[in-house]
Order: structure tokens, then C-alpha cells, then sequence
């Protein structure tokens, strides 16, 4: 009987340490002087953002995993010691049910980081994000950063409240732009009621042709950008369900905030204060009634509109955040079919890739800008988040008989497809859109544009064809375009025929 209980106890022992090595999370007590050798100065701002460049320059692309622990922890110390990590097992973007081993893998990173920064979990600042697995903490010490690199279950580490970098590539502007153009009349057509004015690229494309079949009624469509003028009637509840757009919503939500200090809650609200998304969200979507202003390509869909950024460049914290946050929310939402990015960044962001997984993973067919800039073109090709295979990457090019990307258009093998922006040769020719006020118009252009024009395409095809899967939708959008079934090395599909989409 002692032998039998003795064998017992064996198996016990035997279960519990299978169990245990699969799975406990990964301990850090010391770390060995060769793990101690770095600097205890930071590198400059200089230095780093030279890093930065010549990698970029080599490679193409830039990753922070990549980079010593100094690199690193230099980069930390100059964006407001704030460190985002990525927890779980390889591959682990988010989690939505509760998981008892995920939780004590991420109790075990904050006590590393309360170990090595010596400080009390109540002084620890800290901010969780929900469904995605990643935290952002307050780091100052270099040998956090060593112990947390020796985690497996840590996925990535990044400093994203490091925003100096963009200071030092040349770039057009944030594109933010509130202010009225004086429109050629050239530049569009009108039709009913009263003169709704059509752009002159919709016809490069055979959209209003499309619109004999389908208006985008029925389909949601979610936009992640700097949010939606209150000032502009007619992309808010009392001018959006309007004339021939009738029967709709537009609802309005706010992700960013507006706070110098990063574990703030401080949020923004919903409105627009920059001018670009709204120049989005009027392309994509504007009503077609008889005030004689610009119309929406798909002109009786749905929009959620988000103001999750403060520009177009994705070079802050909280916009960082605010982009996550959005892409979940829209994830989680069955109404929303499309999601719109005409924003970016030259690199990869941990969070947003995360919360991008998550949208794709919940069915969502999303856009995203290739890339708008001046003499930064030439030295960065395809930007994030386009650069992911989970989302479809558009780019502008001009009228002319050979396709040339639009002056300030990034292009590259990551581009799917292309939307006509500007006129051959760089002439002064761009889509019209409503403007940041009631009863004003503006130009504006560049992947931006071209990108909400595909999304509000994809809104016809699936306003038509109801039952499609994201799948059907887009395989309809190559079949339409130009080059299809091949791929151009720089323009992917090439332009779309949204009359032939729709049919």
C-alpha cells in the first residue's frame, strides 16, 4: 500500500511539473555582467533618428526588435520613458475570452518591471488596452528592458511615445487643411437633384455609371482618420440623410486624447480639428441633395466616423492608441463591413498591427493609404499599415496614358490598386470635395483620396451583392481593374472599373 501511495505521489509530482512547464511564465532574477555593459547614457535624439535613417535607407523598412537593448532603452528615455509591450505566445495578437495562463504571463512581466524599476505596483503607471494583448508602462532602467527581452512570452517591445523622428524627414504637411478652394467648374459634372455636383475622377472610374445599379444602401463603413467637422452639416445627422441619400446614419466617436501626458483619459471627443477626414469621410460618403455641393461615391451608405488621430502621420502615443482602440471597436461591430485608413506611419506600429489582426480576424475589408509626401517619397516606399497583407493598399496615379504615380504618391509592390488623383504631368488638378464649413468646397488628393474612393467602390459591390463574403468583394474589385489577373510591380491591379464592379 506505501508503494502504491508512493507511486501515486510520483504522478502527482509528474502531472504538475508537465503542467507547470508548459504553462508558467518565464522568471528573470538576476542578469549577468556581460547583460550590464551598455552605456548608462542614452543616445541623443541625433544619433538615434541617423539609425533610424540609414536603416531605412538599407533595408527599406525599420524594426525596432532589431535593436540593442541601448537602442532601445535610448529611444524610451526620449518618448516620455513610456514602453508598449506586446505579451502572449508567438503570434498572440489579442485575446477575447478570459485565459487565467495570458494573465499570469502578464502578471509576470509587470513584476519583472516593478523588480527592475524598484517601485511599488500602486506607483507604477500603467495603461491596458482591451482585447489586444498589450500593455504600456513607465520605464527608466535599462536592465528592465534587458530582463523583459529574455521573456518568451513578451512578443515585442517598442517605444511609442518616441515621436522625434518625424520632425526629420521632410514631409508635405500633416494634412490638415480647413480652409475653402475656388473650384473649377471644369472639374466636375452635375447631376440631380439641383446640380449635386460629381468629381471629374469619379468618371475616370465609371462610378456615377455604377450608381445605375447601386448607391452603397445598406453597407457600413467605418473611418479611422482626424474625425468629422461639426461644422459640415452635411456630414452630420441633420444634412447626411438627406435628398437622394435617404434611409441612413452617421454616428460620430473619439478615440484620441488630447493630454501632454500619456497615461491620461482625457478624450478629445469626436470632431474634427484638422480638416483630412473630413475630406474623407466626404468622398467616401457625401449626400447627394440639391444644395449643389460634391457628392460620395457610395452616397447612400452607412459611415462611423472616428477621430482617433490628430493628423495623418501616426507619430504620437495617443494617436497610436487611438487608432488601436478604433480598429477593435470597429471589429466588434457586425454592422461595419469596410474600414478607411487614409493615415500611416514608415514603420510598423506593434498596437495598431495587433488591432488590425483583430479587425481582419472579425470579417472587416480594410484600406489603407500607400503613402502621401513630397520629397519624402522617394526615400520611403509603401507606408504602414498598408504594408500589411491583412489590408488592401491603394495609391494614386495621374490621367495620362502611362501610369505614373500622382506627384506626391508613394507606390511599390505592397499597392493593390490605383485611383486616378491628378492630371498627366503634374498639372494643378485634384478631387473636389465639401469643405471643413457649411457650404464650402476644397481640393484635395494624393493615396488619401484614392484610398476612400476604393473604399466607397467596395461599398457599392457589397450594397449590391448583400451576401458576399470579404473575400467575394475584393476578388470583384481585381477583377475589375486593369492589369487583372496580373500584378504591377508598383501599381498592383492598376485602376478600377467600378461599373464593371458592380455588374
Amino acid at each position: 500500500m506505501k508503494k502504491q501511495k508512493l507511486s501515486l505521489l510520483a504522478l502527482v509530482l509528474l502531472t504538475i511539473w508537465a503542467c507547470t512547464k508548459d504553462e508558467s511564465v518565464f522568471e528573470s532574477d538576476s542578469l549577468d555582467s556581460k547583460e550590464l555593459q551598455f552605456s548608462k547614457k542614452p543616445l541623443s535624439i541625433e544619433e538615434i533618428n541617423s539609425k533610424i535613417s540609414q536603416t531605412i535607407k538599407k533595408t527599406g523598412d525599420f524594426d525596432w526588435s532589431k535593436q540593442n537593448e541601448h537602442f532601445l532603452w535610448s529611444a524610451v528615455t526620449h518618448g516620455q520613458n513610456i514602453l508598449t509591450i506586446g505579451y502572449g505566445n508567438k503570434g498572440q495578437s489579442f485575446s477575447e475570452t478570459e485565459d487565467s495562463a495570458l494573465e499570469r504571463k502578464k502578471e509576470e512581466i509587470i513584476n519583472t518591471v516593478l523588480k527592475f524599476e524598484d517601485t511599488p505596483k500602486a506607483k507604477l503607471r500603467l495603461v491596458e488596452h482591451e482585447i489586444i494583448t498589450v500593455i504600456d508602462v513607465e520605464v527608466k532602467n535599462i536592465e528592465t528592458i534587458i530582463a523583459l527581452r529574455k521573456n518568451p512570452y513578451v512578443r515585442y517591445l517598442e517605444p511609442n511615445g518616441y515621436n522625434h523622428y518625424s520632425n526629420s524627414i521632410a514631409k508635405s504637411s500633416s494634412g490638415c487643411d480647413k480652409n475653402a478652394d475656388t473650384i473649377n467648374s471644369s472639374h466636375y459634372t452635375t447631376v440631380a437633384p439641383n446640380n449635386a455636383q460629381v468629381s471629374w475622377h469619379f468618371n475616370e472610374h465609371n462610378i456615377q455609371q455604377a450608381w445605375n445599379y447601386t448607391t452603397g444602401s445598406g453597407v457600413t463603413i467605418g473611418l479611422i482618420d482626424t474625425g468629422v467637422s461639426q461644422s459640415q452639416s452635411l456630414l452630420n445627422s441633420s444634412g447626411f440623410n438627406d435628398g437622394y441619400s435617404n434611409g441612413r446614419f452617421v454616428q460620430k466617436y473619439g478615440t484620441f486624447i488630447d493630454s501632454a501626458w500619456w497615461w491620461s483619459s482625457n478624450y478629445d471627443g469626436p470632431h474634427d480639428k484638422c480638416g483630412h477626414g473630413t475630406a474623407m469621410a466626404s468622398t467616401m460618403a457625401a449626400p447627394r441633395n440639391d444644395n449643389g455641393m460634391p457628392v460620395g461615391v457610395a452616397y447612400n451608405a452607412n459611415l462611423v466616423a472616428y477621430r482617433a488621430t490628430e493628423d495623418v502621420l501616426l507619430n504620437d502615443y495617443h494617436e497610436r492608441k487611438g487608432v488601436s482602440a478604433a480598429l477593435t471597436q470597429l471589429g466588434n461591430r457586425n454592422d461595419v463591413k469596410i474600414i478607411s485608413m487614409s493615415i500611416g506611419y514608415v514603420w510598423s506600429i506593434g498596437n495598431i498591427k495587433d488591432a488590425v489582426k483583430y479587425a481582419y480576424s472579425k470579417g472587416k475589408l480594410i484600406f489603407a493609404a500607400g503613402g502621401t509626401s513630397t520629397s519624402f517619397t522617394n526615400g520611403f516606399g509603401v507606408i504602414f499599415p498598408a504594408t500589411m497583407s491583412e489590408t488592401v493598399a491603394v495609391t494614386g496615379v495621374d490621367d495620362g496614358p502611362n501610369y505614373e504615380r500622382c506627384e506626391t504618391c508613394h507606390s511599390g509592390s505592397k499597392i493593390d490598386f490605383t485611383i486616378i488623383m491628378e492630371g498627366d504631368n503634374n498639372t494643378s488638378k485634384a478631387p473636389p470635395v465639401l469643405g471643413f464649413y457649411n457650404g464650402q468646397r476644397r481640393y484635395t488628393g494624393g493615396s488619401s483620396v484614392a484610398t476612400a474612393t476604393t473604399a466607397g467602390i467596395a461599398a457599392l459591390i457589397w450594397s449590391r451583392y448583400p451576401s458576399w463574403s470579404r473575400t467575394q468583394v475584393l476578388n470583384r474589385l481585381k477583377q475589375s481593374a486593369e492589369f487583372y489577373p496580373n500584378k504591377n510591380g508598383s501599381f498592383g491591379y492598376g485602376n478600377i472599373d467600378a461599373l464593371q464592379a458592380v455588374q
